[in-house]
């Protein structure tokens, strides 16, 4: 999770057992989006925003080839927090890594 995802999305989440780690939590909090998705990268491990700036670093990741876990973005005002852990949990549930690498996917589904 991006650290402008709110609370209550990872709480959502993690009542339906699905594994989240927020950027809060892996100490990376304030860094530059680069730096966030790197990290996300090393752990191998998609990467929920709702931050558009995070959504143009992976679309310009997708241009130039650099390889990335995948990013899931969803505009703040364009989702309810409930109908954004349906979305998330489905996608969490229903695809490996294989199928989300190099890709940006859009909430709500």
């Amino acid at each position: 999770m991006d650290e402008n995802v709110p609370r209550q999305i990872t709480v959502g989440l993690r009542l339906r057992s699905i594994d989240v780690l927020t950027v809060q939590e892996d100490k990376q909090a304030g860094m530059p989006d680069q730096r966030v998705l790197a990290r996300a990268t090393e752990l191998q491990r998609v990467l929920f925003s709702m931050d558009d700036d995070l959504l143009s670093l992976a679309h310009q990741r997708q241009k130039e080839g650099v390889a990335f876990p995948g990013v899931i973005y969803a505009h703040p005002q364009g989702i309810g927090i409930g109908n954004c852990v349906r979305d998330l949990e489905i996608i969490a549930k229903a695809s490996i890594l294989e199928d989300t690498f190099n890709q940006v996917q859009y909430l709500p589904l």
